[in-house]
């Protein structure tokens, strides 16, 4: 699924990328609405989440196409225990990275890349203040970097279901993004036993008619070319 796959390219490449800037990078889980003060021992952090479906439109003449447009916001936090300015800016000490530094090296990482997924590259988007604030005896900030990108949705023929996965289709919603059509997807409603459509019947052969000139309607000659070997 396009969202699971973006989401854990981008903390992939945060993980690789920042290297020893911070202590952890992950999916965001709601640390900073539940156990601030526990979050913040675990700053230098960089969390990632999905922001949501800004817009999406048709794409093509055939509305079977969209083209969704959503954005991914990447939050940073560091902490300190001289000021609130040192918080953001850093210090001379190797551990004091401030979050300023590290929006810089967020964006530095994710804009302009597609991270190998069907997606329109990363586009850098608004910056926002979360928290730049004082806890007991530590300062600390967290900013929010949004980045925006789009990706094409398939629509299902009207009054159609889902499609079950053909073998080559990707069945994990987490794996690897592979190229396998596009309902693949539709894979995450196989463990539920929601409706499918019937599996499409094997194609077997060929059939090629050839008209000659004049053209009375009937096929003067006929191949039937097999697809594979019919036993």
């Amino acid at each position: 699924m396009i969202l699971v796959q973006t989401e854990n390219a981008i903390i992939d490449r945060l993980k690789t990328g920042l290297g020893k800037m911070v202590k952890e990078v992950g999916s965001y889980g709601g640390e900073l609405d539940e156990g601030l003060e526990e979050a913040i021992r675990r700053f230098p952090a960089a969390w990632v989440t999905f922001g949501g479906v800004t817009k999406t439109e048709p794409t093509g003449t055939s509305r079977q196409k969209y083209k969704a447009h959503g954005q991914f916001v990447v939050m940073v936090g560091d902490r300190s225990v001289r000021s609130e300015a040192a918080s953001r800016q850093g210090g001379p000490a190797r551990g004091e990275v401030g979050t300023y530094p590290l929006i810089y090296a967020v964006r530095r990482l994710l804009v302009s890349q597609d991270l190998g997924l069907p997606i329109q590259e990363l586009m850098p988007g608004r910056v926002r203040t979360l928290f730049n604030s004082r806890l007991e005896r530590q300062a600390f900030s967290v900013f929010a970097c949004e980045f925006h990108t789009a990706w094409i949705e398939h629509a299902l023929p009207r009054d159609h279901w889902p499609y079950p996965p053909s073998p080559s289709d990707p069945v994990d919603p987490s794996a690897p993004y592979q190229p396998g059509g596009p309902y693949a997807d539709d894979a995450v409603f196989v463990p539920y036993g929601g409706q499918l459509a019937q599996p499409a019947q094997d194609w077997l052969r060929t059939g090629l008619n050839y008209h000659l000139a004049p053209d009375d309607g009937s096929a003067d000659a006929q191949d039937i070319i097999p697809t594979r070997t019919i036993r």
